[in-house]
């Protein structure tokens, strides 16, 4: 990728956190000119990261590595912020692991969930505009049956991405429209299928239902499929996000979360406190609409981002 597009990226990721990072820079520029670390200053700064969505036990669990390391010695806000980035960078580091394709499976079948409006449809057109960079072939399957506006727009990312739409008549059965996609895929020899699905979290019950027949159904073509299921969140539902996982581990086997709308949002945070707590793989975050707004998740890019450090 050329240094332009890269530096690009950058300041528009920079400028999505910005919301967040306002949470943390100014309030800790403030608190922390030239201070002792005392009980009373830790409180502060833990007060400042549960406010900045980062959550109360990792909160806590930062602001104790700092008490151990710099506790009683006089520290300046600068200080605070690039040793705060450096844990969270440590955090991240483990998960931030781009999305790969198995080139022997032929094709790679790849279930998208996550709730309506989370911008996953969006994200699965930009996913295949990044493998199609890549040199895969992609087919996208419409089985959100539910959202007519969901098959318009993969549709469109399809003429865009010239990527094959499998799609049906609204409220048609969405596992006889997955299984007809696996066929297709297999006998065009196509590397990557991605299913999209609905999210109707409200009707839980009919929403584990149709996932498991999805997966049922798929399975019949190849015991391992699916191979992937990606977990698509907005960033700027703040912790609700941690119910969303809970809910969709539950449904099915989340591989992975790409993480959207981190441009509109002051609860960037978040995605530290998923990071701690589920240890799945951040694929990707998005800054925008366009498909050059979406990139692999990188540590110390959104670590350093987060709390304002360039």
């Amino acid at each position: 990728m050329s240094k332009g597009h890269n530096s690009g990226w950058l300041s528009r990721l920079k400028k999505g956190l910005s919301h967040t990072s306002a949470k943390l820079v100014d309030p800790i520029s403030a608190a922390f000119t030239k201070r002792r670390l005392d009980e009373k200053a830790l409180e502060e700064l833990e007060e400042l990261l549960i406010a900045a969505d980062l959550g109360p036990l990792l909160a806590s669990s930062l602001t104790t590595r700092f008490s151990h390391t710099r506790f009683n010695k006089e520290v300046n806000g600068d200080e605070i912020r690039s040793a705060l980035a450096e844990d969270i960078e440590k955090l991240l580091e483990p998960v931030a692991k781009p999305f790969t394709v198995n080139p022997t499976l032929k094709p790679h079948v790849v279930i998208v969930c996550g709730v309506n409006g989370s911008g996953k449809t969006t994200s699965i057109g930009k996913l295949a505009a990044s493998l199609k960079d890549q040199g895969a072939s992609v087919m996208m399957a419409a089985a959100d049956t539910f959202r007519a506006a969901a098959t318009e727009q993969l549709q469109v990312w399809g003429e865009r991405t010239g990527s094959k739409v499998i799609a049906t008549s609204p409220g048609a059965d969405a596992a006889g429209l997955a299984y007809d996609a696996f066929v297709k895929a297999k006998d065009a020899g196509v590397d990557v299928l991605l299913i999209d699905t609905a999210g109707r979290l409200q009707n839980k019950k009919g929403l584990m239902a149709e996932l498991e027949k999805i997966i049922r159904v798929i399975r019949k073509l190849d015991e391992t499929a699916p191979h992937d299921c990606l977990l698509v969140l907005d960033a700027t539902v703040g912790q609700n996000a941690h119910s969303q996982v809970q809910t969709f581990k539950e449904l099915v086997d989340v591989s992975g979360l790409i993480i959207t709308k981190l441009d509109g949002t002051a609860h960037g945070g978040v995605v530290v406190a998923l990071a701690d707590k589920f240890g799945l793989p951040v694929h990707a975050v998005g800054v925008g609409e366009g498909a050059e707004d979406m990139r692999p998740f990188e540590a110390k890019v959104f670590a350093r981002s987060l709390v304002g450090l360039s």
